[in-house]
């Protein structure tokens, strides 16, 4: 079992960066300079580009998700480290991992209803959302501090694993048609591809927090003045810190100049 959790975790990892990090590239590097470039260039140089770069996108997504799945299940489901001390398996700990690989439709359905013309509400009210669904995987499931931090990052990678295939990748075969064909993308598709995208960048990071977070116990409790039962504040907040330093990086990306 060591062995396995051994090679899926070099895998995830593995899988993970070429996700990311064709994320970042899209996001960061890619939009701006689409917006440097005209029409005629659009037409010779991103149907040849985008393709490529989506291929490694999507599948990284898809082995980073099935890896993930499977460390969860060897780590905190086979070995418990998912359920507090003292605490063994329930209806509300079987419920709450429901909620953690099924809660991509309550996300998908509030960010295709009217909410999502208003930016500002849409994202309190998936923030609130999230934040009672970390507080449940606490107080109703009692996840361990480990097993929540996990769960959050299942949470977020599982939302952003089905953007990928269901949401930017359906989305930018239709931009990629149309601008090989020298005609202009449908506007609704291309904001979907764009919303999401951004989405999936906001959270990679905390995503990243409870993927590394977990394995130190350090703000789990009696540090810091965090009581052993509300971690899960300190974790709200790290959320917002890393929603915080996503926005920062969109408005320097914006700035670095070519040549």
């Amino acid at each position: 079992m060591e062995g396995l959790e051994a090679i899926f975790r070099w895998l995830h990892v593995l899988a993970g960066i070429v996700w990311i990090g064709h994320l970042y590239f899209f996001n960061w590097v890619n939009g701006p300079f689409q917006a440097k470039i005209d029409g005629p260039t659009k037409k010779i140089v991103n149907p040849e580009l985008m393709p490529r770069a989506l291929y490694w996108f999507r599948w990284g997504a898809a082995y980073t998700w099935i890896t993930g799945v499977l460390l969860l299940g060897l780590v905190y489901y086979m070995g418990e480290q998912a359920l507090a001390s003292g605490a063994g398996w329930s209806a509300a700990a079987i419920i709450m991992i429901a909620v953690t690989f099924l809660g991509v439709f309550l996300y998908d359905a509030l960010w295709k209803s009217g909410l999502a013309n208003n930016l500002r509400a849409a994202v309190i009210v998936s923030f609130v959302l999230g934040a009672i669904i970390i507080a449940l995987f606490v107080h109703f499931a009692h996840f361990s501090y480990r097993g929540t931090l996990i769960h959050t990052a299942a949470l977020f990678g599982t939302i952003m694993a089905f953007n990928v295939w269901f949401r930017i990748w359906p989305a930018q075969q239709k931009i990629i048609r149309a601008t090989k064909n020298g005609e202009a993308a449908d506007a609704n598709v291309v904001k979907l591809a764009g919303l999401r995208s951004r989405h999936n960048t906001y959270m990679s990071v905390p995503l990243l927090w409870g993927m590394i977070g977990q394995h130190t116990t350090y703000f789990a409790g009696g540090n810091l003045g965090i009581p052993s039962d509300y971690f899960w504040i300190f974790l709200l907040i790290i959320i917002i810190v890393g929603w915080h330093i996503v926005f920062q990086i969109y408005k320097k990306a914006g700035k670095v100049p070519g040549f």
